[in-house]
């Protein structure tokens, strides 16, 4: 995989050169760095006229993200942007008589509809149990479908919110923990961390042992490793519509 620094239009640009079947642009914020993967074939003249017609895009990304709140302490009120599975959404807040609930709107917005008098923490209480729902939903067909290629037995899972780690194993109970914040990361990273965790089960400590076998089971998961350690979450280009449901 070939990597290098390019600049058009002065924006610097991270181009990757792998075996994908498209370009695909990723953003990171805070600072609104951005990476290009491209087909490792494709000619230079046509990803670089490619790239120009994504200008207008990524310099419209950076300005939302040079603008955009900071997630250390969001209000949950109406604007401000909240991730899920690597991408931005606006949240709209609607009073309403009845059981409160998350929900997604029109135009790709995140609506929460809570009572008039709703307080700060209730409603980040109402989006986590929805952020709590949405990731438990994600989780068992990706155990299922890595179970019988690593050969291990997942006997029990569960999802909290942890300061320190993205996840954690009990070899003995053979059971994995994943933290909640995985749900604002795209799917790929959340693959990735599940997999981590169930390679503890063949080898409780990160030696040569763990990494030959992360090697041959997830070849590309220092890319997925790197793309976690961004600043927050990276970002796809498609930040206004909800996912397929």
């Amino acid at each position: 995989m070939a990597k290098r620094r390019i600049t058009i239009d002065g924006i610097d640009i991270d181009l990757e050169r792998k075996r994908v079947k498209n370009v695909n642009f990723t953003i990171y914020p805070p600072d609104g760095r951005v990476r290009v993967s491209a087909p490792q074939r494709m000619d230079e003249g046509k990803l670089r006229q490619v790239i120009l017609s994504k200008l207008p895009w990524i310099k419209r990304h950076q300005s939302r993200l040079a603008h955009a709140q900071r997630a250390e302490s969001p209000a949950y009120l109406s604007g401000e942007n909240h991730a899920y599975l690597g991408r931005l959404y606006r949240l709209e807040v609607r009073c309403r008589q009845g059981p409160p609930e998350v929900a997604w709107g029109e135009n790709g917005t995140l609506e929460i509809s809570v009572r008039d008098l709703s307080s700060r923490d209730q409603r980040e209480r109402l989006l986590y149990e929805w952020y709590r729902r949405e990731l438990k939903a994600l989780i068992p067909p990706i155990i299922t479908r890595w179970e019988p290629v690593i050969g291990v037995e997942v006997a029990e899972w569960g999802v909290r919110r942890m300061k320190t780690r993205w996840g954690s194993c009990s070899i003995k109970a053979r059971r994995i923990w994943l933290n909640l914040e995985l749900i604002k990361y795209p799917a790929s990273i959340l693959e990735y961390i599940i997999v981590h965790e169930m390679v503890h089960l063949l080898e409780r400590r990160h030696n040569d042992r763990f990494y030959r076998f992360m090697d041959t089971f997830m070849p590309d998961w220092r890319e997925r490793r790197d793309d976690l350690r961004a600043p927050q979450n990276g970002l796809s280009d498609r930040i206004d519509e909800p996912p397929a449901r």
